[in-house]
């Protein structure tokens, strides 16, 4: 038997990790297309997309990470999946200076984020 899921988590002879990281991310993806609803809508507020963020995909997502051995790779995946969920919730921005409309940097959106908590 190569692989089979014990209480949600992909466990396999090698005790390699990877199959079960991607299916998280996975997972997670599918969670932040349902929530997209929520997450593009301008009349809720910032802070309670933020919750939804860490009540619901990040659980989903993190879900048993207290085994994981994560490699660098895995890291930067994490951080784009969530720079992308933070994107989505905190919008375009217009740009005064170049009067035009354009995506935050992530600096910017995790100095957003920071002031929400």
């Amino acid at each position: 038997m190569e692989n089979f899921k014990y209480l949600g988590v992909i466990l396999n002879e090698d005790n390699n990790n990877q199959i079960d990281f991607q299916e998280r991310i996975k997972n997670a993806n599918k969670i932040y297309f349902m929530l997209q609803f929520f997450l593009k809508n301008k009349n809720v507020s910032k802070k309670l997309k933020l919750r939804l963020k860490n009540t619901i995909i990040c659980k989903t997502l993190t879900y048993a990470s207290e085994t994981w051995m994560l490699t660098k790779r895995d890291r930067k995946q994490l951080n784009i999946f969530e720079s992308k969920v933070y994107r989505k919730f905190l919008g375009i921005v217009y740009d005064n200076e170049k009067e035009n409309w354009r995506i935050l940097a992530n600096k910017e959106i995790y100095a957003s984020v920071k002031n929400l908590l």
